[in-house]
């Protein structure tokens, strides 16, 4: 703990804003991940989570920290937990359906495939309800300021969004990649608005970067067959 408080209130002075060192580490993980995930490569899931625990520290540091400036963001804080969670599932998928597909040494994990009309029915009726939901969940437990109401529903899109678009990773759908076009469609504004300067140039480029995966996905899935669905693993969870 000593060490990451350290780190976190390390900083290099550009012009009037403090680049916390800890928010650019975590932010070029996070990039290094999305690379792998573009890839279809199994490293990309736990990079991830490595950034994801930094990126904890980051956001639920400046809520103690009064000097710090910049506005908390809980549902940020709270999506990096889900994304360990989900993060730990689409890496023991993905290496499982490897394992069962027997694909060679270097290969992608996965071959993406477009979600069924009953799977994207099912993410729009979590979004949609998810989002309800969370955004009267964090207004009622408030921001430690006083936050406007569209901050609450600003936060939660990104929550939802990021929680579904992370699933629908895991699971290899083309679809991952338009979900989180529309988180960051919100995200940008909201973090730039709070502060985060590193973090909202890193969605900025997801924006362009969503765009080209998304192409690269798209091909992959009409060169070659979804992938047989992997099933439970007897021996426990791959390395």
């Amino acid at each position: 703990m000593g060490f990451l408080k350290h780190l976190y209130e390390a900083y290099i002075q550009i012009g009037s804003y403090q680049l916390r060192w800890l928010e650019l580490i975590g932010v070029l993980i996070g990039l290094a991940s999305a690379v792998g995930g573009m890839r279809r490569r199994v490293w990309a899931w736990p990079v991830g989570i490595v950034g994801n625990v930094l990126l904890i520290f980051v956001y639920i540091s400046v809520t103690f920290d009064a000097a710090d400036g910049r506005a908390p963001l809980f549902g940020q804080s709270g999506r990096q937990i889900f994304f360990i969670i989900t993060s730990a599932y689409g890496w023991w998928r993905w290496a499982q359906v490897r394992r069962r597909n027997a694909y060679a040494s270097g290969a992608p994990a996965i071959t993406p495939r477009w979600a069924t009309a009953g799977e994207r029915l099912v993410l729009a009726g979590v979004w949609v309800g998810g989002l309800l939901l969370t955004q009267w969940v964090f207004a009622s437990i408030g921001a430690g300021w006083p936050a406007p109401r569209w901050y609450y529903w600003c936060d939660a899109w990104i929550f939802i969004g990021s929680m579904l678009a992370t699933y629908a990773m895991a699971r290899g759908w083309n679809e991952f990649w338009l979900a989180w076009i529309a988180v960051d469609l919100v995200g940008v504004p909201l973090l730039l608005h709070s502060g985060y300067i590193p973090t909202a140039v890193l969605y900025a480029f997801y924006s362009v970067f969503v765009i080209y995966g998304f192409t690269v996905w798209l091909k992959a899935s009409r060169a070659a067959g979804p992938d047989v669905e992997a099933e439970p693993a007897r021996d426990g969870v791959p390395a």
